[in-house]
């Protein structure tokens, strides 16, 4: 099943190919431009996009999800602006910026507890858009009650 944060991954092999590959959720109601925004911060984070990774060329982008280059344009644009990439003329647009992440044993082990709590929900008969209103009203009241300040200063 594939969701709109969905980034297909394949690394390159040396002859300028992108590791990431868009996917569009046209009936999400989120633009475009901010899908594919989205997507390489995800890519970012998952540790698929790392600095020097090149994003798909605009032409490439445009053929494969059937969007008006401008579009492109004003994600890549975006991105520019977040500090996360930058264009050089003739070469393409590459990823300049990636944060911290986690490992990959200890993204692993959240996403297995992660499924864990997916599977406890289903079984409660809670549905997709049920465990993602749960989720994001967790994450609010995670992030309201200082939890990623706390986190970030090594306090738990």
């Amino acid at each position: 099943m594939l969701y709109a944060y969905t980034v297909i991954t394949d690394k390159p092999v040396s002859d300028g190919v992108s590791p990431i590959a868009f996917y569009l959720d046209r009936g999400s109601g989120v633009p475009t431009y901010l899908q594919l925004v989205h997507q390489v911060a995800y890519a970012l984070r998952l540790g698929f996009l790392t600095e020097g990774d090149q994003l798909p060329r605009i032409k490439d982008v445009t053929r494969s999800l059937a969007v008006n280059p401008d579009t492109v344009v004003k994600a890549y644009r975006e991105l520019e602006v977040r500090g996360i990439a930058a264009g050089r003329p003739g070469l393409g647009t590459f990823i300049v910026a990636a944060p911290e992440v986690a490992g990959l044993r200890e993204m692993s082990a959240l996403q297995r507890r992660l499924g864990s709590w997916l599977t406890d929900a289903a079984a409660a008969g809670v549905d997709e858009l049920g465990m993602k209103a749960l989720f994001a009203a967790a994450l609010r009241d995670f992030l309201d009650n200082g939890g990623a300040a706390e986190r970030a200063d090594g306090v738990a």
